[in-house]
């Protein structure tokens, strides 16, 4: 199944780990397409803001991120780029541990589980290790290990079977047929 174009926005509901809100909005350029959009949130009686602007290329690697993040303790701004030999490069500086990762994954979004289900173009019933540089709420980064396999297709769109071990987190993410998440339990609901 091959996921149809993007529409010019989305926006999903976050609730459940936190009450917030996400509208993203998406352009093709001749080298990929720009995700840029903005999640704002109450988490753990905490109010904070993101705003994010993610390059990926036309076979949805990710290449760059700039994430700028507000919370009560402040502004902070993270640009993430890829390097060639696969390696990543955090305000410029390599980081050793994020080696091998196709993808960034803000925690803040729920639009950046998009590249990989786009990447990977999993059959029904195949599965595929997808580690991802993970840019946290507070815009630390780390490497996070996670795994999609291929469900069943429910309707028009596709269903995957997500793990990421580290936070013990399982759970079934479906998508429209662009490739955009519908839901993802205990966090968020597309409303646009």
């Amino acid at each position: 199944m091959t996921f149809e174009g993007l529409p010019e926005s989305a926006a999903w509901r976050h609730a459940g780990v936190r009450d917030g809100f996400e509208v993203v909005f998406f352009r093709a350029e001749p080298g990929g397409y720009v995700l840029e959009g903005h999640t704002s949130a109450v988490e753990d009686g905490r109010a904070w803001a993101v705003h994010y602007t993610v390059l990926v290329d036309p076979a949805w690697g990710t290449r760059s991120a700039r994430v700028t993040g507000w919370s009560p303790s402040g502004e902070r701004t993270v640009t993430i780029e890829s390097a060639d030999d696969g390696g990543w490069l955090v305000d410029s500086v390599r980081v050793p541990g994020l080696a091998g990762c196709r993808d960034v994954d803000l925690e803040t979004s729920v639009v950046t589980n998009t590249a990989p289900v786009h990447r990977l173009d999993l059959p029904v019933g195949a599965a595929a290790q997808a580690p991802a540089v993970f840019v946290r709420a507070d815009l630390s980064v780390e490497r996070l290990d996670q795994r999609y396999a291929r469900a069943a297709d429910e309707g028009a769109g596709q269903a995957y079977d997500y793990e990421a071990p580290r936070f013990g987190y399982r759970g079934r993410l479906g998508y429209d047929g662009t490739g955009l998440l519908l839901r993802y339990p205990g966090l968020a609901e597309r409303v646009l």
